[in-house]
């Protein structure tokens, strides 16, 4: 028997020694960790090329031409020129995903019009911070305070705050009537991807869309003076608690657009000039941004990216942005940023999936206007004002896009009214909004009024949404600021 047994041990240790040499990569290199990662679906929208419709990158290499960045891990990215529209390079860039904030881009690009002018005072009630989704990013408005329009979109740009959203939302008219026009300018711009559900991007049930739909987004929006402006500011003051016999003091937010403020691990980025970044645990981290160098402009989005390095979506936006100003004009376009519908030129550059989102609401969409932006003073950065003429998008040679070091902007004044916070008012503490200021922490004051949580509406994944942290997967996140904040923090 013992001879029999060790025969049996020999042959059996001889079997599986064969197994690994004749198949080393199998038992020892085999790299599964793309396995985890969700595929894109077969079968995506083709609006603005073909190409754009095929899962994988998308880039058509020409003569000198540089090659991608090594390690994109974005499950969806794409850069294009902001001028011309060409799409240089993208990857899954139709695929339908949860934007988080960066959908506050549709919203400011939907409201701004509206809610002019800008000095306006509003007094905030409660019913207007009550559906303000439990653990959202907040700027830390106050209920019976009062605040102008132009405070409450600094609160929006700077802090994603979900309650200046839900406020202005109200003042346009209820946060219904909003969702439904910011889903029918979705398909005026041709954002066809674009099912909107929250106007603040919390995670929602069927609310998706795509990093080519936000870079359609963005490049409307840019439109617009006072969108570019707020999208390029770096700090701001902001109005603070109003104490009985005391005058107001205000305290200061900052972007928490990383390629603008920078942070550790990550610098500003050279010529960066907004737009707008996101998080939620459903989402991951959202970035959409634009930059200019030597007089090119370029458009970048980034969503969800798997690496674990600590803000990733902002080193593979950046090191997109690199490439694309490398790469501009030894690469063949693999497709079109379209113009918005009223102004399409009927260029036959749609393609498949050219429709509406399922689950959108279908509108007639507003008029798209062709703003011209004039030269800006008083800023330290860089850029191009961009206008829509003729369906395409143009840089007007006499107009300045810029970073605003700090807001006010030289020979802009803020209004006057009444608890309208004071320009000169000097900093303070946090404490008038129950925190320290989130800049010190890269995370958003959670002091306003929190309604329903996305739980009560059987929506699994909360927002706490891009408030300058890049968090993966950690349920507690860095630098939370509320204990009774839920899950998601970034």
């Amino acid at each position: 028997m013992p001879a029999l047994k060790k025969i049996a041990l020999t042959i059996t240790s001889a079997a599986l020694l064969s197994g690994f040499v004749l198949s080393p990569a199998a038992a020892a290199d085999k790299d599964t960790s793309d396995d985890k990662q969700p595929k894109p679906p077969s079968t995506m929208s083709s609006l603005g090329g073909e190409q754009l419709g095929k899962a994988g990158t998308q880039v058509n290499l020409g003569p000198g031409a540089p090659v991608l960045p090594k390690k994109l891990s974005g499950r969806s990215w794409i850069v294009a020129d902001a001028e011309s529209g060409d799409v240089l390079a993208a990857h899954n860039s139709h695929w339908r995903l949860p934007p988080a904030s960066t959908l506050k881009m549709l919203f400011a690009d939907t409201v701004l019009p509206a809610l002019q002018p800008t000095t306006l005072a509003h007094k905030v009630t409660e019913n207007e911070l009550s559906g303000v989704g439990e653990g959202s990013s907040l700027v830390g408005i106050k209920e019976d305070h009062t605040y102008t329009v132009h405070d409450l979109w600094l609160g929006v740009f700077l802090r994603s705050g979900n309650d200046a959203v839900h406020v202005l939302s109200e003042m346009y008219g209820g946060v219904q009537k909003t969702v439904d026009a910011m889903q029918a300018h979705a398909e005026e711009l041709q954002a066809l991807d674009t099912v909107v559900v929250s106007p603040d991007g919390y995670d929602a049930p069927r609310q998706v869309s795509s990093a080519y739909d936000l870079t359609l987004i963005a490049r409307s929006g840019l439109q617009k003076k006072d969108f570019r402006e707020y999208a390029a500011t770096a700090s701001a003051d902001f109005p603070g608690e109003k104490k009985k016999g005391k005058k107001r003091e205000s305290f200061e937010i900052s972007n928490t657009n990383r390629l603008i403020t920078g942070d550790i691990g990550v610098d500003p980025y050279q010529g960066i000039a907004g737009v707008k970044n996101g998080y939620t645990t459903h989402a991951g981290n959202t970035f959409t941004g634009v930059a200019e160098r030597n007089g090119k402009v370029l458009l970048v989005t980034v969503m969800n990216p798997s690496a674990e390095e600590s803000h990733a979506v902002y080193k593979e936006a950046a090191h997109l942005l690199d490439w694309g100003f490398a790469a501009s004009g030894k690469v063949t376009p693999v497709g079109q940023l379209v113009p918005p519908r009223s102004l399409d030129t009927g260029t036959g550059i749609g393609g498949k999936g050219a429709t509406p989102a399922a689950g959108a609401v279908q509108g007639p969409g507003g008029k798209a206007e062709a703003t011209h932006a004039s030269a800006s003073n008083g800023s330290s950065g860089v850029g191009t004002a961009l206008a829509i003429i003729g369906g395409l998008l143009v840089v007007l040679a006499a107009a300045v896009f810029l970073v605003n070091r700090r807001w006010p902007m030289a020979g802009r004044t803020r209004g006057t009214e009444t608890d309208a916070t004071e320009t000169d008012a000097t900093e303070t503490d946090a404490t008038e909004t129950g925190t320290k200021d989130a800049e010190d922490t890269g995370t958003a004051q959670h002091t306003g009024k929190a309604g329903k949580s996305a739980e009560d509406t059987g929506e699994a994944g909360k927002d706490v949404e891009d408030t300058g942290k890049d968090v993966k997967g950690d349920p507690e996140g860095a630098g939370a600021t509320a204990s009774a904040a839920p899950t998601d923090k970034s």
